[in-house]
């Protein structure tokens, strides 16, 4: 079993405090949204800047509309789709109201009104009246929730800010994390010129998209920089083409440089197997002692290239211990 390790290095952690939910308001949703979606604001813009998604799940108003209001969760989006409109419609205008008011109109965070549809009267103007964001999108409903799921599942995913360099290497995402004026950067610039892809450097924004899979992007503003101390900040775009780049890589392996002399725990076989946890995820991690004269780039490489083997089966370090074992039998 792979053991847990927490990083020595400077990290800065946000939501990750559970009463810190991480949410956006519908304005942004509205502002942000795929572009498939296709949102139009029907009624309640008063409310879009005040009233908050705070999960990716999805809930029908179906049950709400039949008088079973308690099954509402406040923070997620609502969907209106042709079956609702159905229902509302073989209502008589009184029963209607009775069935639109009778909502928890305060607790909603925003309806979302699909394919198209005409929502009734009654429907807009009680949004207009409670402030509450009425949308409408001309997808068909499963469409619309697959898209709304997978944009809020992204923008709502426990985040943490962690410094360091991410790289796209042989496929594989790779954390590369060490005290400051190590050499980061300047292993990234060299990995780089060998054919490799710059996510991010100094800060790397790492959220959890489901259960065990994280994404590593850069913040808006350093997104195809790099600092190189005496050359200062260099684009790497221009200066290596579009191809040296990436937008988001997930995080597969975690490499840890330290200072030679201050490696304490350095495995000299490769057998037992390290882990730092990020987020609750545990990320395979080597630690690269660092001293004048180590081609990091190059040992770097040979890390991944050593992760992508494991991945396949093969162990060289078992293997040899296992062929030692052997020789020694046979003596």
């Amino acid at each position: 079993m792979p053991e847990n390790r927490t990083s020595d290095f400077e990290f800065w952690t946000l939501d990750m405090n559970p009463n810190n939910q991480p949410s956006i308001t519908v304005r942004e949703f509205l502002d942000q949204a795929p572009a498939q979606l296709d949102l139009r604001l029907l009624a309640g813009e008063a409310g879009a800047p005040t009233r908050d998604l705070t999960t990716h799940r999805i809930q029908k108003l179906g049950l709400a509309l039949a008088g079973f209001t308690h099954y509402i969760h406040t923070g997620r989006l609502q969907i209106v789709g042709q079956s609702e409109i159905r229902f509302l419609g073989q209502l008589d205008a009184e029963k209607r109201l009775k069935a639109i008011r009778n909502l928890p109109l305060k607790s909603i965070s925003c309806v979302l009104v699909t394919k198209g549809l005409e929502p009734p009267p009654e429907f807009i103007a009680t949004a207009q009246e409670a402030a509450l964001p009425l949308l409408s999108t001309p997808a068909v409903s499963s469409v619309a929730i697959s898209a709304v799921t997978e944009y809020l599942q992204e923008k709502l995913a426990p985040l943490v800010v962690r410094h360091g360099v991410l790289l796209d290497i042989y496929g594989l995402g790779v954390l590369i994390e060490g005290s400051s004026g190590i050499g980061k950067s300047e292993c990234a610039l060299d990995l780089v010129a060998h054919g490799h892809r710059l996510v991010s450097d100094d800060v790397v924004e790492v959220r959890r998209i489901g259960a065990e899979r994280l994404l590593g992007t850069a913040p808006k503003l350093l997104r195809e920089h790099l600092e190189i101390r005496g050359l200062g900040i260099i684009n790497i775009r221009e200066l290596y083409g579009v191809s040296a780049i990436s937008t988001a890589k997930g995080i597969d392996l975690s490499i840890r440089l330290e200072r030679w002399d201050e490696a304490s725990e350095v495995d000299r076989l490769g057998i037992d197997a390290q882990a730092i946890e990020i987020l609750g995820v545990n990320v395979p991690q080597v630690l690269i002692p660092v001293s004048p004269g180590r081609n990091l780039s190059t040992l770097v490489e040979t890390a991944v290239r050593v992760q992508l083997l494991r991945g396949r089966g093969y162990d060289a370090a078992r293997a040899f211990v296992a062929r030692h074992t052997e020789m020694l039998e046979e003596k």
